[in-house]
């Protein structure tokens, strides 16, 4: 039974259904809403009423920062939990975001656990109520949560760009991109991008994610400036055909539908293919 409302805004669906999947199987007494961007979610919030705003920053029409700033402004909205899911961790965004009434920030890519804590903790015991109500326990998470809090706060040091040892285009040894995953980052070369996918090889010693866990690709696509594109793993496999390869191919298929986003990749790629 729901007793609590929540609207999940993301202009990426597959993004959108994480979330969802994770709010469902944690906390069933939240209803589920979805909106592709910030000026469908405002139609939505204007027509019904929601206990908890889960929204990306990136989207068309309208961002998740001016949603939050028109929400704040809305009588009925001023207090209800806000939490903004972001491949943006810079503090100057954090800082604009706080600034504005932020609940909490979760950074892409997030794990269950994490979004689960963020939704705990700006809740409080409006869903400690309603799960009591319900007749759920809310020990079993809050158990998961403190055994992989390790896992998710663990730094790793950075790491050496990988050297495959074959013959790679220079402009393949200079397209450097960190893919970030929940809890760990990968260091890469890229070796083939388009506006639908990247495949990068990376060394066999690091930490590598699962088929289909959530992805951020950060791409330097002008001097001091960084592409974060949104996605998941479509594939993993060793480069060589033998069980001791060295480096391990993956490919990261895009979720990202704003035309910012979709711009900075094609510069990336021209920079990519004329090997600048």
């Amino acid at each position: 039974m729901a007793l609590l409302k929540a609207l999940v805004v993301d202009d990426a669906s597959f993004v959108r259904d994480l979330v969802k999947r994770t709010v469902r199987q944690r906390f069933p007494v939240i209803e589920l809403v979805d909106a592709p961007n910030g000026k469908k979610a405002q139609g939505l919030m204007s027509r019904t009423s929601f206990d908890l705003i889960l929204c990306d920053w990136e989207m068309p029409e309208m961002s998740g920062l001016e949603l939050l700033q028109w929400m704040r402004q809305q009588d009925n909205y001023k207090k209800t939990p806000f939490i903004m899911i972001t491949s943006r961790g810079d503090k100057s965004h954090v800082i604009e975001a706080v600034q504005e009434g932020v609940s909490e920030y979760l950074g892409k890519p997030f794990s269950p656990d994490g979004l689960s804590r963020k939704i705990i903790k700006v809740m409080g015991a409006s869903l400690r109520d309603a799960m009591g109500r319900s007749g759920k326990s809310m020990d079993g998470p809050a158990e998961a949560f403190r055994e992989s809090a390790n896992l998710l706060t663990r730094k790793r040091e950075p790491e050496e760009a990988p050297d495959t040892g074959t013959k790679t285009p220079a402009a393949v040894q200079r397209s450097v991109a960190a893919v970030r995953f929940a809890g760990s980052m990968l260091k890469s070369v890229v070796k083939d991008i388009n506006l639908t996918e990247v495949r990068v090889i990376a060394k066999r010693d690091q930490s590598f994610p699962g088929i289909l866990d959530q992805a951020v690709v950060d791409m330097e696509i002008a001097e001091g400036k960084v592409a974060r594109l949104n996605g998941y793993v479509h594939q993993l496999q060793a480069v060589d055909k033998r069980q001791d390869t060295d480096f391990v191919s993956l490919v990261i298929r895009f979720v990202d539908e704003d035309p910012q986003k979709m711009e900075d990749l094609s510069r990336f790629i021209a920079r990519f293919k004329s090997g600048l």
